[in-house]
């Protein structure tokens, strides 16, 4: 093991100490003995405590540390330095030897050393020894104290060593749940631990813990308690703690153990309160320098398991004159109870842990195991047994163990094995037979000791901790500079004009817009009078029209409506021009002021009629404005009709209404994703990205296609960064592992999906402990199978699920597959619409509107369903943006996984992936099996008719729509079950029955289809009325549609409107009307009134 090249005198210096204490007065002679590594360092001079209680020593003491010396960088790191501190009592009569009392005992930690500091001061305290006058001190007076000056002229370490090397600490706490037959009385014993360090030569350094204490249940251990020097010659039960050393524990969840799971919860409170444990609280700490630091992480990399094996050893009590009757007990002494704990190492290897820390199930010591599991071939106490031993006689056991060395050399060792017998517990050390002559009694007593460890349910709880992470986690500020540099933020958007200008400028519109008000309401009054005198009307005329006008509105309180309308624009114009926003201080003041606003408002309202001209005061043409949320259902029905340029049209148009939306884009770059045009995917989910770049989702798009487009490094920093921004993301964890796992590192793939089902378990933990149950209005709990689609260019087909727009998944309590599609607030949009709905749903029964009001209270009292695995929740997250790519490989892991495996959702996913291969014998395959595993789901049947319906068979398809929507709870997508199933119902000429499918689609999620499904049944009843309405809603959504036209044009046709049938019968002819037999009937009722067709 490379540590210094030549030996290095490192300087300890005892400068002065404070509030000194005697057993003989204030004033005592001291002086202090420096102790390392069991030698002592020197004694200072006498030096008599002054009255205020200091002394002076200035005593300086030294050691040299050197590789191949007495004291190397391990013992610096692992043993501290003792300063004694003794007093000289007087001289009694007849004395000859001065007799001295020790007081107490302080520890300094040579650890900085270490570290590469070449040098540091402490103020270290003293800590009484059992009797000492320094016990006896009363509470509110301080602890005496050394100050320590601690040098080397030069550091020990180089920095090369300082950079690539680090330190290693071990704590062990305890043992829980030890087994029965460990009682506190009878012989005593030592119970010892200990675990291998590779090194960077040829052999293999041990770490020992010796002298557990057994304790019988009945309380916890404290938290937090001080960790301990694994060293048992310290004088003062104090200065056994190392200093800001302490076990903090923590929730079992966040530990790496094996048993960290929530079904272990109540045993390890049962364990660690009520049972018998075994207490070591000690940290032993071991410089690594780079040449061990390569070793170790190879030996992580190599053998995942490491083996820590616990034992106890007897202590044995030497008989006087009987040396050789001792030898031969010695010989017979066996390591009894030999267990070992299988300790994961590879959580050290993932980027920028260093700390690992776990209970550990023990299990009985066979050397086939430990070797299957560990590649280590011999036991960590073979050679060192004897040694144990000899160390545990009474008065040899606080001597430390010496150091022994472990080779490595694999072929040695095995051939030293194979005459060894195997090192279970209870096996006699020696190479030679037992003395036993009952080797049949001897194994039957093996095998009861090998199993009680495994009946106690014993585990042990250690940490292992590293200075440096192995393997350094990139900064969040670096990701987040790296993606920067790759996708840069977007500049932001120009101020809006505001101020004085702004106002003026609206009450400039607010006057336009009552002007007009006033002349439609004065044309409505005196328009025939108007046009009959041809604009020739005399001054007293016009006066008393005037009147007339000002009596009108204020009879109708449009005169009122008018002021209020205006009086906004009046108070900004108050605050924002004239800079008034406190009250008057008289009354002067006040009708001064209003004055003043009246003049201005005066003169602004001419400057607005004088700038309105003749075609402004013309009403202009009403607008239906749709939401995006419109947008967004009408994209997806074009979708579903294999119209993709129409659903690039108003994914297009969301855009242009609002650009700085980034829903909107990660929307349309969905859709390209379906479309496989994955380079305008990748544009528009970077663009989203730019907008906001700490959202997650546009990362973990952005992540997806750069896999796809095969730019491995990008999607490693997106998804990097993903999981910094937010480390409680599962869904960012499975796709960093799903990444790996394409990269070949199965290490780090372990760690994100460890990490991702950590963070899982710890939110349905905490759902659990809240017992916080969520509801959704109106919507079925459900997984998200996504949008019915048939993609043109590479014919398949899919299906996806309604959900609001911009949703994604991201917690496993957010609903994904909702039933209830967005109410699309159509209703307040048009005022037409309004009457005309309720004109219509009127008829609907009370009877159903009960039903209706019942399946609702249902629907609402449904429990979000919290996902099993962190790999269904991620196919949910990856068919929800249509990145189906990726869904077989996700399928594979939840297959495999113990939580997973086989489910009604897996079935369903995987029949809509065959789906979208158009492999309709396949997804019938899995609907079959999907259905025998939940027949009561309605998404199974709502599935499988779309797939009849796909494949032609409407008679199939309509029983199964009809199941779907016969069931109290919805399926997870409603609006085409009720779209295609209200097609089925037209076709078959079951025209009541689709009138109210159509009616309730109407309710959910109106759009063109679902208007014109309702006034192509009423028309066929002839409700023309209804039908008409139905139409005009449709047209007022989707006037391009030629269909909608054309129903229009048979409607005017049957209630004698000529003009209204001829535009109607035009736009059917231009916009290409495909359905044939439609053209012909609309021919045939032209034919019947004779008029509609002006070609004839």
């Amino acid at each position: 093991m490379e540590q210094i090249s030549t030996g290095k005198p490192v300087q300890i210096t005892v400068t002065d100490g404070y509030e000194l204490r005697g057993s003989k007065g204030d004033t005592p002679v001291t002086f202090i003995r420096a102790e390392f590594n069991q030698a002592v360092l020197g004694d200072s001079a006498k030096i008599t405590v002054s009255s205020e209680g200091t002394a002076k020593y200035n005593f300086t003491s030294s050691f040299e540390i050197s590789p191949e010396g007495a004291i190397t960088l391990y013992d610096l790191a692992q043993k501290p330095l003792f300063l004694t501190m003794f007093e000289v009592l007087p001289k009694e009569k007849k004395q000859k030897e001065e007799k001295t009392l020790i007081l107490g005992q302080a520890v300094v930690d040579l650890l900085p050393l270490v570290e590469g500091e070449s040098s540091f001061e402490t103020v270290v305290p003293v800590h009484p020894v059992s009797g000492s006058p320094l016990e006896t001190l009363q509470s509110g007076v301080k602890q005496c104290s050394l100050e320590v000056k601690v040098s080397v002229a030069e550091p020990l370490l180089t920095a090369a060593q300082i950079l690539g090397g680090n330190l290693l600490k071990v704590t062990l706490e305890a043992a829980y749940s030890v087994p029965e037959s460990f009682i506190p009385v009878g012989p005593m014993q030592n119970y010892v631990v200990g675990l291998q360090v590779p090194s960077g030569g040829e052999k293999d350094y041990p770490i020992f813990f010796k002298n557990g204490i057994l304790k019988l249940g009945g309380e916890r251990e404290p938290i937090p308690r001080p960790k301990k020097w694994p060293i048992a010659n310290i004088l003062a039960p104090g200065a056994n703690n190392i200093p800001d050393a302490f076990i903090v524990g923590g929730p079992y969840e966040e530990e790496e153990g094996e048993l960290n799971h929530p079904e272990d919860r109540e045993f390890r409170n049962q364990s660690e309160c009520l049972k018998k444990r075994i207490i070591w609280d000690l940290e032993s700490r071991f410089y690594l320098d780079p040449a061990a630091v390569a070793s170790f992480q190879k030996r992580v990399a190599d053998c995942r398991l490491w083996p820590v094996e616990i034992t106890r050893v007897p202590l044995v009590t030497a008989p006087k004159g009987k040396a050789a009757k001792f030898e031969k007990m010695e010989d017979e002494s066996p390591l009894s109870f030999h267990g070992v704990a299988y300790v994961n190492m590879v959580p050290l290897l993932y980027p920028g842990v260093k700390r690992i820390r776990g209970a550990f199930h023990v299990y009985p010591y066979l050397d086939s195991t430990v070797y299957e599991k560990t590649k280590c071939l011999l036991s960590l106490f073979r050679d060192i047994g004897h040694n144990l031993i000899q160390n545990n006689k009474i008065g040899g056991i606080t001597s430390p163990l010496s150091k022994p060395v472990i080779s490595k050399n694999l072929k040695e060792d095995k051939i030293q094995a194979s005459s060894i017998k195997s090192q279970s517990s209870d096996t006699p050390l020696e190479t030679e037979p037992p003395l036993n002559n009952n080797p049949e009694g001897q194994n039957k007593l093996e095998n009861i000791f090998l199993q009680q460890f495994v009946e106690a349910g014993t585990y042990i709880v250690l940490e292992i901790q590293l200075d440096k992470a192995l393997v350094p986690k990139r900064m969040p500020e670096e990701l987040a500079r790296r993606v920067k540099e790759m996708i840069p933020p977007r500049p932001p958007l120009t101020r809006r004009t505001g101020g004085a200008q702004k106002v003026v400028s609206d009450y400039h519109m607010q006057i336009k817009s009552i002007s007009r008000a006033i002349l439609d309401e004065y044309h409505r009054m005196f328009g025939k009078q108007v046009a009959q005198l041809r604009g020739d009307i005399d001054s007293e005329t016009l006066e008393e029209q005037k009147c007339q006008l000002n009596y009108e509105l204020n009879c109708s309180g449009k005169y009122f409506a008018f002021k209020e309308q205006l009086k906004h624009a009046v108070v900004k114009i108050v605050r924002e021009k004239y800079l008034k926003t406190t009250s008057f201080e008289s009354q002067a003041e006040l009708q001064a002021f209003i004055s003043e606003l009246y003049v201005f408002l005066v003169d602004q309202m001419h400057v607005a009629l004088n700038q309105t001209m003749p075609d402004d005061v013309q009403r202009a043409v009403p607008t239906v404005y749709t939401s995006s949320e419109q947008l967004r259902l009408f994209a997806f029905e074009a979708e579903v009709n294999e119209d993709f340029e129409t659903a690039t049209v108003y994914y297009e148009e969301r855009l242009v209404r609002e650009p700085q939306n980034l829903e909107h884009w990660l929307d349309y770059g969905a859709f390209c994703l379906l479309t496989e045009d994955n380079s305008k995917a990748q544009e528009c989910f970077r663009k989203a990205l730019s907008l906001n770049q700490n959202h997650i989702h546009s990362l973990l798009l952005c992540g997806v296609l750069a896999v796809l487009m095969e730019n491995y490094e990008q999607a490693e920093i997106f998804f990097e960064d993903a999981t910094c921004l937010e480390p409680t993301n599962v869904v960012a964890w499975t796709l960093l592992g799903l990444y790996y796992e394409i990269q070949s590192n199965d290490i780090r793939m372990e760690m994100a999906f460890h990490e991702a089902s950590k963070q899982l378990q710890a939110r349905v933990t905490k759902q659990k402990s809240t017992g916080a149950v969520e509801y959704v209005e109106g919507r079925k709990v459900e997984s998200s199978l996504g949008p019915l689609r048939i993609t043109s260019g590479s014919s398949t087909a899919a299906f996806k699920v309604e959900a609001p727009t911009g949703e994604f998944l991201e917690e496993p309590t957010k609903l994904q597959s909702q039933s209830r599609e967005p109410i699309l607030s159509v209703l307040s949009q048009v005022p037409s619409i309004s009457q005309k709905l309720s004109n219509l749903l009127v008829k609907e029964t009370p009877a159903k509107r009960e039903t209706l009001k019942c399946q609702d209270s249902l629907t609402f009292l449904q429990p979000a369903q919290i996902p099993t695995t962190i790999f269904m929740e991620t196919i949910r997250f990856l068919m929800k943006v249509n990145a189906v790519q990726y869904v077989h490989r996700v399928l594979a892991h939840e297959l495999l996984c113990p939580q997973g495996g086989p489910s009604c959702e897996y079935y369903l996913v995987l029949a809509q992936t065959h789906l979208l291969k158009k492999d309709f014998t396949k997804a019938e395959e899995y609907l079959q099996q999907a259905a025998q595993m939940d027949y009561l789901n309605p998404n199974v049947w709502g599935l499988k008719g779309h797939l009849y319906f796909l494949t032609g068979n409407h008679a199939e398809a309509k029983a199964c729509y009809e199941r779907t929507i016969s069931f109290v709870v919805d399926a997870s997508e409603m609006h085409f079950i009720f779209l295609r199933l209200g097609h089925i119902y037209l076709e078959e000429k079951e025209y009541e029955k689709a009138k109210k499918i159509y009616l309730q689609a109407c309710k959910r999620s109106p759009s063109c289809f679902t208007w014109l499904g309702l006034g192509t049944a009423c028309y066929r009843l002839e409700e023309i009325t209804e039908a008409e309405d139905a139409l005009s809603e449709a047209n007022a959504l989707n006037n391009f549609n030629a269909e909608v036209w054309a129903y229009l044009a048979l409607v005017s046709l049957k209630a004698g409107r000529q003009l209204e049938a001829e535009q109607a019968y035009k736009y059917t002819r231009k916009l290409k009307l495909k359905d044939e037999t439609l053209l012909a009937e609309i021919h045939m009722v032209q034919e019947m009134v004779g008029f509609g067709n002006p070609s004839f």
